[in-house]
């Protein structure tokens, strides 16, 4: 059925990943309504509703987005779906946030968090960059190296969880932030309610984005490192902006780290299990450069007594993405 709307022309596309994206963002925040309400019926704490639940849902439009890539087989787009959207996360979405506000840090996020993600980012680069070690002819992330992502993530989650339960008061509002109780039944309709509205949205933005990436004679990379991946940040973006007119920027600092470290440890890692992810043309580049700005954002608040990101290090981050974009763009 989606091919043969596709058929109309490229402007059907579009107008279809517009419409994935609403009920992917939807399909997310449905679920994790009735997930967190289905949890708190059980007695599980607001803590770890906040930590597992609300942390998973906020990535489950990039996790469906990949595991439909990984099964039509666009690989391509599965890679450049996770670096373009922690690419965005960092440089833009954190680049925009300093610009209405200093970006506080807390000192969790400088000290763990943040250096967590730069070791996603090289590591991620460290897999593309060179020959496997566990015996692929190809360069990219294989089987092997999405458990070590997955390895990886375990760590990340036993120690938040260890560093929530030691340290409670220093868990953020956001992260334990529940719903309004509600009937079990609605909780499950919810739940059903989210996960067709992932699916289908990730059915849509993957076959339309693939589509006009053929009609616009351009790579499904350059598709899934721009529109795909802005698509799939939106929920941090504008959770980040308004948490900056608040003042309260050190929660978008936590949404954008914590979003990148799962976006490579847990994404990254499911997908390249399900299947190998080879290199594309330019992935050294987009690798490098999603490490790089987890290193400039630590640099940036480990340098200054206020230890935050200034809004000169916010326009930084925005001129670098913009380098970056349009040297991407002109090498196609």
């Amino acid at each position: 059925m989606i091919e043969n709307l596709l058929s109309y022309g490229w402007w059907v596309g579009a107008v279809l990943i517009v419409a994935g994206f609403v009920a992917l963002v939807k399909g997310a925040d449905w679920l994790v309504d009735g997930a967190s309400a289905v949890a708190r019926q059980f007695g599980i704490s607001d803590l770890v509703i906040g930590l597992t639940v609300v942390a998973f849902g906020t990535s489950m439009p990039e996790f469906v987005v990949n595991m439909v890539s990984v099964a039509e087989g666009t690989t391509d787009l599965a890679i450049t779906n996770i670096l373009g959207s922690n690419i965005i996360n960092t440089f833009v979405i954190l680049g925009l946030t300093a610009l209405v506000y200093p970006v506080v840090s807390q000192k969790r996020s400088r000290d763990f968090d943040i250096p967590m993600s730069i070791i996603a980012g090289i590591l991620v680069f460290a897999f593309v960059a060179v020959n496997s070690p566990f015996g692929e002819e190809e360069r990219g992330i294989s089987r092997m190296g999405g458990i070590i992502l997955l390895l990886m993530f375990c760590y990340f989650l036993y120690n938040t969880f260890r560093h929530a339960k030691d340290h409670p008061n220093e868990v953020q509002g956001d992260d334990v932030q529940c719903t309004k109780d509600i009937s079990t039944r609605r909780a499950l309709c919810l739940i059903i309610g989210g996960l067709v509205g992932l699916v289908v949205g990730g059915e849509l933005i993957v076959k339309s984005a693939v589509d006009l990436a053929t009609r616009l004679g351009v790579s499904e990379a350059i598709i899934g490192l721009t529109i795909v991946a802005l698509g799939t940040s939106l929920p941090e973006l504008a959770t980040s902006v308004m948490a900056a007119t608040k003042h309260n920027s050190d929660i978008a600092l936590g949404n954008v780290v914590g979003s990148n470290i799962f976006n490579v440890f847990f994404v990254l890692g499911m997908s390249a299990v399900v299947r190998p992810l080879p290199a594309y043309e330019g992935i050294e580049l987009d690798a490098w450069t999603a490490a790089v700005g987890s290193i400039l954002v630590w640099l940036f608040v480990k340098t200054n007594h206020e230890r935050e990101i200034k809004r000169w290090g916010g326009a930084i981050l925005l001129l670098v993405y913009a380098g970056y974009l349009t040297y991407r763009l002109l090498n196609v």
